[in-house]
């Protein structure tokens, strides 16, 4: 017999526990913005790793932007 696949991460799932209690607006809103403080926080250390690794430079983040650019126009 086949499992079915869990359709919520663990994240979800866990936030899930949380939301089950009632919480006032005020409180919902200051927990979104402290897990989008928490993942922009992560996105920004995972970029600066990326940085560090490949030793890049101002004129590196200037072309990457460029080709990001020229890329986006072809679509």
């Amino acid at each position: 017999m086949q499992t079915a696949k869990q359709p919520l991460t663990n994240l979800q799932l866990e936030l899930l526990k949380l939301y089950s209690r009632k919480v006032s607006e005020q409180d919902l809103q200051s927990i979104k913005n402290i897990l989008a403080q928490y993942f922009a926080n992560k996105a920004m250390y995972l970029a600066d790793q990326t940085w560090e690794n490949n030793n890049w430079t101002e004129e590196d983040a200037e072309r990457l932007s460029n080709e990001h650019l020229r890329k986006s126009s072809q679509k």
